[in-house]
C-alpha cells in the first residue's frame, strides 16, 4: 500500500478526537499543506487558522496545551523552524508543554519552489531544544503509530514529515517503541542508517547491490530518544558506515553515527550522504535534488561501492 504521511496522520488524529480526546489542530494557513480538510469537517470548532504568524501559532498552542487541550500544529518546517524559533524554544522546550509539533514537507519536498521553501536543517534545530521527543516516519503506517504514541505522550513532540506518496515497509502493527531504530535487512558488509523516508533509497540500492554487498539497513525514524545498541552492535561487525539523509549532513543522522563511532571508540569508516557542510539546495525537483546530492539509489550505491573498496 501507497500512502501519503500527512494523509495518515490526519486520520489518526480524526480517530483519536472522535474516541474523546481533547485535541486541537492549529494551522497557519497551511489547510492544503496538512491535509487538515477531514479534519475540519467533521471538526470545525476544533482548528485554528491563525493565518501566516508561525509565531502566534506556537505561542497559542503552548496556552492551550497549559489549559488542558492537546495541539497539534501543522505547517510547513521551512517557515515553522525559521520563524517560530523562539516560541519553540521558551514557550514550549523550555515550558515543557504539551504541545505535537509538525514539520511538513520536510527536506525537498517543495521542490522548485526553492531553498526558501526546503528545510533541511529542521532536526538539527530541534535537536538543540531540551525535551522536545523528535521522530522522523518512514512510511505511513510507522506514522500512524507515531501519531498514536504522541498524542498520549505527556511532553512536546516533534515530527518531521517528508511529503509524497510512499510503499508502506515498516511493521505497522503493535505499539510504537519510542527510540527503537527499524531493520530492514541484515548483512556482514556494510551499516546503512537511514533517516525516515530516506529508507526507501537506501531499500533500492540495496537491491542493485545484490551479490557484491550484504548490508545491515536501518531506518532511523527515532532520533531522540534513541536505542543505540542495535546500531553500535551493527557498526562493530561491518566497520563501515553510511548515512543517508534529506537533511544537513550536520546535526542529525550523519552526525549521530560519527558520534557513536567516536564515543564508542568503534573505529569504523564512515560516509554521510546529505547536505554538504557549506551548502544550500537546489532550485530543482525532489528527484532532481536527490541525484545532485547523490541521495538516489544510484546515488547511494555508488557511495557504498566507494566505501567498500576503501
Amino acid at each position: 500500500m501507497n500512502t501519503d504521511l500527512r494523509e495518515k496522520q490526519i486520520a489518526t488524529v480524526i480517530n483519536l478526537t472522535a474516541g474523546g480526546m481533547n485535541i486541537i489542530y492549529l494551522v497557519s494557513d497551511s489547510v492544503s499543506t496538512s491535509k487538515i480538510k477531514p479534519f475540519m469537517s467533521r471538526f470545525p470548532d476544533r482548528v485554528i487558522n491563525v493565518g501566516i504568524a508561525e509565531q502566534n501559532l506556537m505561542g497559542i498552542a503552548a496556552g492551550l496545551a497549559n489549559t488542558g487541550f492537546i495541539p497539534f500544529t501543522g505547517n510547513a518546517a521551512p517557515f515553522l523552524i525559521n520563524r517560530s524559533a523562539e516560541q519553540l524554544k521558551v514557550d514550549i522546550s523550555y515550558s515543557n508543554s504539551n504541545v505535537k509539533v509538525n514539520g511538513l514537507h520536510a527536506g525537498f519536498s517543495y521542490g522548485a519552489d526553492g531553498i526558501t521553501h526546503h528545510e533541511v536543517n529542521d532536526i538539527a534545530f530541534i535537536r538543540g531544544l531540551p525535551g522536545f521527543e523528535i521522530y522522523a516516519p518512514c512510511d505511513g503506517a510507522e506514522c500512524e503509530q507515531m501519531t498514536l504514541y504522541a498524542a498520549n505522550h505527556q511532553g512536546p513532540v516533534y515530527m518531521s514529515l517528508n511529503s509524497g506518496i510512499f510503499p508502506e515497509v515498516s511493521p505497522g502493527s503493535g505499539p510504537f517503541i519510542p527510540g527503537k531504530p527499524l531493520q530492514f535487512a541484515e548483512g556482514r558488509d556494510l551499516t546503512i542508517i537511514a533517516l525516515g523516508t530516506a529508507v526507501h533509497d537506501a531499500l533500492e540500492a540495496a537491491a542493485t547491490l545484490r551479490g557484491t554487498c550484504s548490508p545491515d539497513i536501518f531506518a532511523l525514524s527515532s532520533i531522540r530518544p534513541l536505542d543505540s545498541a542495535p546500531l553500535i552492535q551493527s557498526i562493530k561487525k561491518t566497520g563501515k558506515v553510511l548515512t543517508v539523509e534529506q537533511h544537513s549532513i550536520n546535526g542529525s543522522a550523519g552526525s549521530i553515527a560519527a558520534a557513536l563511532i567516536a564515543e564508542q571508540g568503534l573505529g569504523a569508516k564512515l560516509k554521510r550522504l546529505g547536505i554538504p557542510e557549506g551548502s544550500f539546495t537546489r532550485n530543482a525537483s525532489a528527484q532532481e535534488n536527490k541525484q545532485f546530492f547523490g541521495l538516489d539509489a544510484p546515488g547511494i550505491t555508488a557511495a557504498a561501492k566507494e566505501l567498500l573498496q576503501n
